[in-house]
C-alpha cells in the first residue's frame, strides 16, 4: 500500500510538474519580397526583435527576406497552408482570397501619407475590419498590421510628364490585376515582372519603365538601369502584415496583444523613416545621374489621376463603398 500511494504522489508531482513547466517558445517564420535597404525590410528585423522582446523570449521571429521563401505567390499560399506562419506584401497580394482587398493598394484614393496609415489600421479602420473578416473565413489568414513604404513614383529610361508620353510601351506591373488596370490607365501596356526579375527586365529593355518608392528604386539600384524618375506619388504604398489563422489562435491573447502592439508602434516608425528619407533619396538618386521630373518640370499629375481612375473605376466598380470608407478616415494626428 506504501509504494502505492508513493507511485500516486510521485505521478500527482510528475503531472504538476509538467503543468508548470515553461512552454517551448513558439517560432513564427515570417517571410517577404524586401531587399536589404528598404523600409520593408528594416521593418521585418526590428519587428522580429521587438516581438521578441514583447513576449519575454516566448514568441520568437525567424525572417526570410529577399524572396527566399518564393515569389509573391508562392509567400502568400505558404501563409494559407501554414508552411509559412506570416508574411508582408502589398495588400492586393490578398486578392486572390477576397478581391476586394487589393482596394487599399488603389492609386490617389488616400489624401495623405498620415491618412494612408490610418485608414489601413485593422485594429481601427472599419474596412479593413470587415475585409479581415472574410479574409479569415475564406482563406485563413488574418491581418495583424501594416507597413508604410512611402509614396509609389514612376521611372523610365527616358523623361514621363504625362499619361501620353508611356503610349504602347512594356511598362512593369506588379504580377497583380490591380497593378495591370492601373498601367493600363497609365497608356501604357502592362508586362508583369517579379521584383526579384525586375533588373534584369529593365537592363534587357522587357520593361523600359516602372514604379516603386523610392527607397525602393535605392534598394535594388534601378538608377543603374533606368535615367529618369517622375514624382507622381500616384500610390501611398502600404503593405499588409499577415499571418496564418491557426497560428494566431494558437498564440496566446497575451502574446497576440504584445505582438499587436509592437507591429502598430513599428507602422508608425516606418510612416517616419520614409518621410525622413524622402528628400535624402531624392538627392542620392540625383547624385547616381538620374533625372527627377515634378510638376515644375512639366509633370501632368492631374492627368495621370484622372486616366488612372477611369481605369480603376471601370475594373472595379466594387471598390466603391470601401473608398468611401477610407475616405472618411481621418488621419491620426
Amino acid at each position: 500500500m506504501f509504494t502505492s500511494v508513493t507511485g500516486r504522489v510521485a505521478s500527482a508531482m510528475l503531472a504538476f510538474g509538467m503543468m508548470t513547466a515553461p512552454l517551448a517558445a513558439q517560432e513564427l517564420r515570417y517571410a517577404h519580397v524586401g531587399a536589404e535597404g528598404d523600409i520593408q525590410t528594416r521593418y521585418a528585423s526590428e519587428a522580429a526583435e521587438g516581438i521578441e522582446q514583447a513576449t519575454n523570449g516566448d514568441v520568437t521571429v525567424q525572417v526570410f527576406p529577399a524572396s527566399q521563401l518564393g515569389g509573391v505567390a508562392e509567400m502568400v499560399d505558404g501563409v494559407r497552408l501554414g508552411s509559412i506562419s506570416m508574411g508582408h506584401h502589398d495588400f492586393a497580394s490578398l486578392a486572390r482570397i477576397v478581391p476586394e482587398v487589393a482596394v487599399f493598394n488603389a492609386p490617389f484614393i488616400y489624401t495623405s501619407a498620415d491618412q494612408a496609415l490610418a485608414a489601413t489600421d485593422p485594429n481601427s479602420s472599419p474596412a479593413v475590419q470587415e475585409i479581415n473578416e472574410r479574409l479569415v473565413e475564406e482563406g485563413g489568414v488574418r491581418i495583424i498590421g501594416r507597413i508604410y513604404r512611402g509614396a509609389r513614383h514612376i521611372s523610365s529610361n527616358f523623361p514621363v510628364k504625362t499619361p501620353a508620353d508611356l503610349a504602347d510601351k512594356p511598362f512593369r506591373a506588379v504580377p497583380l490585376d490591380l497593378w495591370v488596370s492601373m498601367v493600363t490607365g497609365f497608356g501604357a501596356t502592362p508586362t508583369p515582372v517579379e521584383v526579384s526579375e525586375l533588373p534584369t527586365a529593365l537592363m534587357t529593355g522587357l520593361v523600359v519603365g516602372q514604379e516603386n518608392p523610392l527607397t525602393m528604386i535605392s534598394a535594388n539600384k534601378l538608377y543603374e538601369v533606368q535615367s529618369h524618375v517622375a514624382l507622381t506619388g500616384h500610390m501611398h504604398s502600404v503593405l499588409a502584415v499577415f499571418i496564418n489563422e491557426n497560428v494566431w489562435q494558437g498564440l496566446s491573447e497575451e502574446h497576440q496583444a504584445a505582438i499587436t502592439q509592437v507591429l502598430d508602434e513599428k507602422a508608425k516608425e516606418s510612416l517616419q523613416w520614409a518621410k525622413d528619407s524622402e528628400q535624402d533619396l531624392i538627392a542620392e538618386l540625383k547624385d547616381a545621374g538620374m533625372t527627377v521630373v515634378t510638376e515644375e518640370d512639366g509633370l501632368d499629375i492631374p492627368a495621370f489621376r484622372e486616366a488612372v481612375l477611369a481605369q480603376i473605376n471601370e475594373d472595379f466598380p466594387e471598390f466603391g463603398p470601401y473608398i468611401e470608407q477610407i475616405a472618411e478616415v481621418e488621419a491620426a494626428e
